[in-house]
């Protein structure tokens, strides 16, 4: 099937070079999160297509399976700014993006920018506090600017936004806006180890119970890194066929009877990013349909709402796109 899609331009020789650089790359960045992170592997692909295709994550899962771990490991092999903002039901918009203060000496107004103005950030907890807080991320998200006073202040590159939340405790929560929720490449649900795994992890950190081990982890990418493996995969090659399957896919979720929302075409822009991600990270310079199949649930799972008959019967999200998938015919 994979010579079906294979592309073969001018530049093939050389593009394979930079190939090469993003897959060695992002091996390197593996083998310093495995230091500490044990399994999670498909987890740290997602994470890493999101980075390379310019997306944010929503990591979502119980307390103790390391989301915040996978995520500070992640932003450790980067050598960008990294900012850890804990949402709490008492913080304020101004204490994400800034705020503008009274200079005493020159008698101005200045602008104090908040945690958010820096290159990775980790969002603990985004659904412990209310709306207006979770809105302040709504522009610096999609447009990865702030505006504060009719000013706009851009963002450095790379800008990359990391969330957790935990699906389970809901006392004390603020559910997360359809709105918030689009801005996000992918949910990703992370599951608890499987019992080989969880020998690996008490052994790992029998003698450790301060995690003296993260400081072993070293950098691997900056940011002109970040740059040339994002400009590598906005170049992978993509057949017409596979872009009428990614739209049959989310057309398959609106007038769709098990669901009460559909996806938008912003679904049908990630799906094409994260594929070419994916397929970049598998060494490839063209996307085949088992790349989309692979982001298609992530991409998805949190931009559609099942109905509430499905829901009752227990149905999830996750389901009704594997079924619509099921459904259409994939391109040969």
């Amino acid at each position: 099937m994979e010579a079906h899609y294979y592309y073969q331009g001018s530049n093939a020789g050389l593009y394979q070079d930079e190939l090469n650089f993003l897959n060695n790359s992002a091996r390197q960045v593996k083998i310093e999160i495995s230091k500490m992170l044990v399994g999670q592997n498909e987890y740290i692909d997602l994470m890493l297509a999101a980075i390379l295709s310019g997306g944010h994550v929503l990591l979502e899962g119980v307390p103790g399976i390391a989301k915040t771990l996978s995520a500070k490991l992640l932003s450790k092999t980067l050598s960008v700014g990294f900012s850890r903002i804990q949402f709490t039901p008492d913080l304020m918009p101004t204490d994400v993006v800034g705020t503008t203060v009274f200079n005493m000496k020159s008698s101005e107004f200045n602008f104090k920018k908040g945690p958010v103005f820096s290159n990775f950030i980790l969002i603990d907890e985004i659904n412990r506090s209310p709306a207006k807080t979770q809105a302040a991320l709504f522009e610096v998200m999609e447009e990865k600017q702030v505006t504060v006073d009719g000013i706009t202040h851009v963002m450095d590159f790379p800008f990359f936004v990391i969330a957790t939340q935990n699906p389970i405790e809901q006392e004390g929560t603020y559910r997360l806006p359809e709105a918030q929720l689009d801005r996000f490449l992918f949910r990703v649900k992370m599951k608890y180890p499987d019992l080989e795994e969880e020998k690996l992890i008490l052994r790992k950190f029998v003698n450790d119970f301060s995690n003296k081990q993260i400081n072993d982890v070293q950098k691997v990418l900056e940011a002109k890194d970040l740059k040339r493996c994002q400009e590598i995969v906005e170049n992978i090659y993509i057949k017409e066929e596979l872009l009428d399957y990614i739209a049959k896919i989310v057309f398959g979720t609106r007038n769709n009877g098990d669901l009460f929302l559909g996806a938008s075409p912003r679904a049908s822009l990630a799906i094409l990013k994260a594929s070419k991600a994916m397929a970049a990270l598998s060494g490839r310079n063209f996307v085949i349909p088992d790349d989309i199949r692979m982001v298609a649930t992530p991409v998805l799972n949190h931009r559609i709402i099942p109905s509430p008959e499905k829901e009752m019967e227990g149905i999830t999200a996750e389901d009704i796109v594997s079924n619509i998938i099921k459904n259409i015919e994939v391109p040969r």
